[in-house]
């Protein structure tokens, strides 16, 4: 391809690129296309998806005992229904899903400390999905769950003083949309604002601030990539401007994906304590639970910070649309909001009306739950209720697993992934407690500097667009890998996931990776 035409795609999403590189990958049928772009994993948890559907059966039994007429449930009947939970656990004891129920219900009543009627009647009442979600941010019982869970995950299980409102959310992407329109539309970014953004990061948050709806003005962090992608002491210093407004972040990072040292978090935090107390944080981390120990932003500066976290990743769910937002009861943002000036005050007041008598005292998050129905359809909020189902017993698996057996899991298969990768690259393979190994980042120029030289590097650089290698491993070895520099990863470096592929073929793509490369170097050769 022209380095005419490479330019123009360079311009593209890398999202949008994969998908060019896989027709051009398919277009060669006589070979096998192995596809590590995209982070959809290849594991599903068993468990609580068995759980799924024996309290669906056991839902539809309660549902007909107060039939309306043949062929016509109703509501199940919250009165003594753990009881009779009891009882459908014992009759259906072999089946599978069935244990890991009992577990469940033990678990909520004894660690959790919930009503058992009130956690059986709100998960049998949900999982049929006959009215709208009930509170709409997220249900009572299933909050309790996910806090628990959150906890556990993302704060190292100490749990930070007072509690986490919650509102659950269409995913991790459904999360990131509301966030920054509500930040927008109660005026704690208005267009024009600079936000910070770690880099390298996914791709949406380099590409949703320029969008006309926001106009905001990016400022990157980048981390050393000869650091073990960490930010150094001066990117993290740029968080002191007072015209910085928020700093966003995907913590692992992605691509990287490696979490940020503990000594980084209280150079954030302490940076928040002693000069920037009104600087928002935004932290993603739908990869922490790859991580042992891991440790969020929000347990280090947990009055400034949103934080996302999706479930699609750990449990393999990306098609279930898990996602949560999780704030501080005791904020900043909530203070930021209540300090505005009378003017905006009343605008914002006009705006949630008609969904609060009191529409000064709604907290960011319950005015996100509103933005994202456009407000006037507040009514209608909130996430399908056999979703919530599904993430209070994914939260469970967790919370149960003492042992953290499906974690080791987990993180065996991408580990056992990314060593098979290296080796067949033909590289060390980079380790460290922070690394969470469902994605790496390769530096083909920095590869290439290494194994030939300076002069081929540079020619590299200098005559091939960063994006001919991923282009040249999909037309010639029907590899698919994301482009790095999509990302604000270094220019010519590639994205592997770890996720998505049987072990034996990371080998094969390091190895042709490698041997691409390789292939270039004799083309160098060639013009000498």
């Amino acid at each position: 391809m022209s380095r005419a035409l490479e330019k123009r795609y360079e311009v593209l999403s890398p999202f949008e690129l994969k998908n060019q590189l896989i027709r051009l990958a398919k277009s060669h049928a006589e070979r096998i296309m192995l596809n590590a772009g995209r982070g959809n994993p290849n594991w599903v948890a068993l468990e609580p998806r068995k759980a799924f559907v024996q309290l669906l059966r056991f839902a539809l039994e309660q549902s007909e005992r107060v039939a309306l007429r043949s062929g016509f449930g109703g509501a199940p009947d919250k009165d003594g229904i753990a009881k009779r939970f009891v009882d459908f656990l014992g009759e259906s004891a072999k089946q599978p899903g069935i244990d890991f129920l009992t577990n469940a219900l033990a678990c909520t009543r004894d660690v959790i400390k919930l009503d058992p009627d009130a956690f059986v009647g709100e998960m049998a009442d949900a999982i049929i999905g006959d009215h709208y979600p009930e509170p709409d941010r997220i249900l009572d019982c299933t909050a309790e769950i996910v806090r628990a869970y959150l906890v556990q995950e993302m704060f190292a299980g100490t749990p930070p003083p007072g509690k986490l409102d919650l509102f659950a959310t269409e995913g991790g992407t459904a999360a990131m949309s509301y966030v920054f329109n509500s930040l927008m539309e109660n005026g704690l970014l208005n267009k024009g604002d600079k936000i910070a953004i770690g880099a390298p990061i996914f791709t949406p948050y380099l590409e949703i601030p320029p969008l006309a709806d926001y106009q905001l003005v990016e400022v990157e962090l980048h981390q050393d990539e000869d650091n073990d992608w960490q930010y150094p002491d001066s990117e993290i210093e740029k968080l002191a401007d007072p015209s910085v407004k928020a700093f966003f972040l995907v913590n692992p990072s992605n691509p990287p994906s490696v979490a940020l040292h503990p000594d980084s978090l209280e150079k954030i935090a302490a940076l928040i304590r002693t000069r920037r107390p009104d600087l928002i944080l935004l932290t993603d981390d739908v990869y922490g639970t790859f991580v042992n120990g891991f440790k969020s932003l929000a347990a280090a500066a947990t009055a400034n910070t949103i934080l996302v976290y999706s479930y699609s990743k750990y449990f393999g769910a990306t098609g279930w649309r898990l996602g949560v937002i999780a704030i501080h009861q005791d904020n900043v943002l909530d203070k930021m909001i209540a300090a505005l000036p009378e003017k905006e005050q009343a605008a914002l007041n006009q705006r949630y009306s008609h969904v609060a008598l009191e529409p000064e005292k709604m907290k960011l998050i319950e005015r996100m739950v509103a933005d994202s129905r456009a407000v006037a359809l507040h009514h209608t909020a909130g996430l399908s209720t056999p979703q919530q189902v599904q993430m209070a017993l994914f939260s469970l698996a967790s919370l149960m697993d003492k042992k953290g057996d499906y974690k080791m899991a987990t993180q065996d298969i991408v580990g056992k992934r990314y060593k098979a990768l290296y080796d067949g690259l033909g590289i060390p393979c980079p380790n460290t407690p922070f690394d969470a190994h469902y994605y790496t980042t390769i530096d083909i120029v920095a590869l290439a500097r290494k194994r030939y030289g300076d002069d081929f590097a540079g020619w590299l650089i200098g005559e091939r667009e960063p994006i001919d290698f991923v282009w040249r491993l999909a037309n010639e070895k029907s590899i698919i890998l994301m482009d790095g520099g999509g990302f604000d990863a270094p220019n010519m470096s590639v994205r592997v996931s770890l996720a998505n592929l049987d072990d034996e073929a990371y080998t094969k793509i390091g190895q042709s990776t490698s041997d691409l490369l390789a292939d270039y170097h004799n083309e160098w050769k060639g013009l000498k």
